[in-house]
């Protein structure tokens, strides 16, 4: 096991990384967690013996979005680039040369939610959890980029409802919401999303990443231009 940071940490199973994010706490999405999170995709995508990706939460919760002391420091240049960051986070995973499966073991929001919309194969926990993009119950607008992942990933059904009015949902209600794939009991969480992995890293590695790129590019091009657009434009961010 290597550590990328003190909350990140890897495990290599076979051809399956698992990155496992702890940072004693809510989980919270900040700068040096988006780093440690981009330098383990680093080394899995240039490992050519690595074929998938785990991202798995602490005990209760996967993530709980960004890191509030710099949402709520009064300093918006922070606040730009900390969601800017995130941005690029979400759309590297949803792009990664490698499949990723997320192991979400509890809570979900904001930020958090989002993460788990660029992941490939989304296992979570059935428990009482919440999971879902708040941000207009607490006053604020998702960004473009935010956005747009949603419009992708969401379901048609209930984009609207978690979008626009922020519904927030349990476990089960999250995979009809188009947040998670499956639930499963939360000791197998885990297990189950390094079986998942296992079967995706039998993939022709090749044939996945350029299928990826055929399928979601023009997504992956309007994010990459939004998030730009964000860091020039030096506005206040909305998350």
């Amino acid at each position: 096991m290597t550590e990328p940071s003190p909350h990140v940490t890897t495990e290599r199973l076979d051809s399956v990384m698992v990155v496992h994010l702890d940072d004693g706490k809510a989980n919270a999405l900040s700068a040096t967690m988006i780093a440690a999170i981009s330098t383990a995709l680093d080394e899995a995508e240039a490992d050519d013996t690595i074929g998938a990706v785990v991202l798995h939460g602490r005990p209760g919760r996967f993530c709980a979005g960004f890191d509030l002391s710099v949402m709520r420091g009064g300093d918006f240049a922070a606040v730009a680039t900390l969601v800017s960051d995130g941005g690029e986070l979400v759309r590297r995973l949803y792009g990664s040369s490698v499949p990723i499966v997320a192991a979400s073991t509890g809570h979900a929001l904001a930020a958090g939610a989002l993460i788990l919309l660029g992941c490939d194969v989304r296992v979570g926990a059935d428990i009482d959890c919440k999971i879902g993009l708040n941000e207009v119950a607490i006053g604020m607008v998702l960004p473009a980029w935010a956005i747009t992942i949603a419009q992708e990933r969401l379901s048609r059904r209930h984009i609207q409802l978690a979008v626009a009015t922020a519904q927030v949902t349990d476990g089960a209600g999250a995979v009809q919401a188009g947040f998670l794939d499956v639930v499963v009991p939360e000791a197998e969480v885990l297990p189950a999303a390094i079986e998942k992995a296992t079967e995706l890293a039998a993939l022709n590695g090749r044939a996945y990443a350029g299928t990826v790129l055929a399928l979601r590019g023009p997504v992956l091009d309007r994010m990459a231009a939004q998030v730009t657009a964000d860091r020039e434009a030096g506005a206040t961010p909305t998350v």
